[in-house]
């Protein structure tokens, strides 16, 4: 059967569970090229990959830990390298932090920013000329309710909240630099959002209490989620650009 033309090259980071999975089975159709990457789960990537692939993606993978110095312009140069273009970045590696002040020092809040905001900056600079000559630029970074609501069910996350804080700032100043040329920047903020097993940041009992807090009655699945993110990858979607899009189920209501 003869391969589709591809219609646009998108890269995933963090693609090997959870949000960016389903991002990745979301986006999956003929016509879509993804890149997908994680620091080291292999075997979900290669899952993820797989059923990208079965749906009729063309897919690469590469494991990457973007905190390296490099990374992520190696990672932009192989993308652009193997499809000749590169023209949506999901940016969504990250990890959350439930601490307290004085639990905490400079180097969580200096580890946060790096995990969190960095790996942002050092891909969409080195995609800046992809992105700026495609006609379906798109960037959509994974922020956190952390950034915006405080002590909900009395839990704090303050380094995680400075890392993405510091990530939707990054991305409003670059939607506004790349408006003129039609690529669009937002970053969705979820709220309490179902982990797979082993990257949970909250003990069972305290998903519970929060899923009692959301408005909503529940936590997100990472598929309400790839759902907000998918929208702002489309065509559709070309006039909203510098917007956090809260995906919380209500949170932002209290």
């Amino acid at each position: 059967m003869k391969e589709a033309a591809i219609e646009r090259v998108v890269l995933i980071t963090g693609a090997a569970s959870g949000i960016g999975a389903s991002t990745a089975r979301r986006l999956a159709a003929p016509g879509t090229a993804l890149v997908l990457t994680t620091r080291a789960n292999a075997e979900g990537l290669d899952a993820v990959a797989a059923d990208a692939g079965a749906a009729g993606a063309v897919v690469m993978t590469r494991l990457a830990d973007l905190t390296e110095p490099e990374v992520a312009a190696d990672l932009v140069a192989l993308a652009i390298e193997r499809f000749g273009r590169l023209d949506q970045l999901v940016s969504n590696a990250g990890r959350a932090q439930k601490a307290r002040f004085g639990d905490i020092g400079t180097a969580d809040i200096t580890a946060a920013v790096a995990l969190n905001a960095l790996p942002f900056a050092a891909l969409a600079t080195a995609a800046l000329s992809a992105l700026e000559a495609s006609d379906w630029g798109r960037v959509v970074a994974v922020s956190s309710f952390v950034a915006h609501d405080i002590g909900i069910n009395n839990t704090l996350f303050p380094a995680t909240a400075a890392g993405k804080g510091a990530l939707e700032a990054l991305a409003r100043n670059l939607a506004f630099q790349l408006a003129p040329r039609g690529v669009t920047v937002n970053c969705v903020a979820p709220g309490f959002t179902r982990k797979d097993g082993g990257h949970a940041a909250l003990a069972p009992t305290a998903w519970e209490a929060a899923a009692r807090a959301t408005p909503s009655g529940r936590i997100a699945e990472p598929a309400d989620i790839a759902a907000a993110i998918a929208f702002l990858l489309s065509r559709e979607a070309r006039h909203v650009t510098g917007q956090i899009l809260r995906v919380d189920g209500g949170l932002s209501l209290l």
